[in-house]
């Protein structure tokens, strides 16, 4: 069992950056690739980036490649979103999620909200 904690989300000015936090709890943690997926309103959830158990492996979707960095620390048992050049369609609730869209264990959502 994971559970997953997000943080850090906030209202930032286009160009800015975020970076948001996902405390997880769980002794099986460090075995799993971990996601960040977004939802902005009207529209389907998305991926945004992978990290895998190691972290020596990462993907980004298109849309935030050399603008977001994933990474993870499994000592403190979280992973982290770098957001920089914050667009106003980066906005959207960001989730936290182990395993895969298909896996049972996601966060509760931090809001991203980019203004222009």
């Amino acid at each position: 069992q994971v559970q997953l904690v997000e943080s850090g989300g906030g209202l930032v000015q286009a160009g800015g950056s975020l970076r948001l936090s996902c405390a997880a709890s769980g002794r099986t943690f460090s075995t799993y690739a971990m996601n960040w997926f977004r939802q902005a309103p009207g529209k389907e959830r998305e991926f945004v980036a992978r990290i895998s158990w190691s972290g020596g492996s990462t993907t980004y979707a298109d849309s935030v490649k050399g603008r977001f960095t994933i990474s993870r620390d499994n000592v403190k048992r979280t992973i982290y979103l770098q957001m920089n050049s914050l667009k106003p369609e980066d906005t959207a609730v960001y989730y936290c999620n182990a395993g895969g869209y298909s896996s049972k264990y996601w966060g509760q959502g931090t809001q991203v909200t980019v203004s222009s």
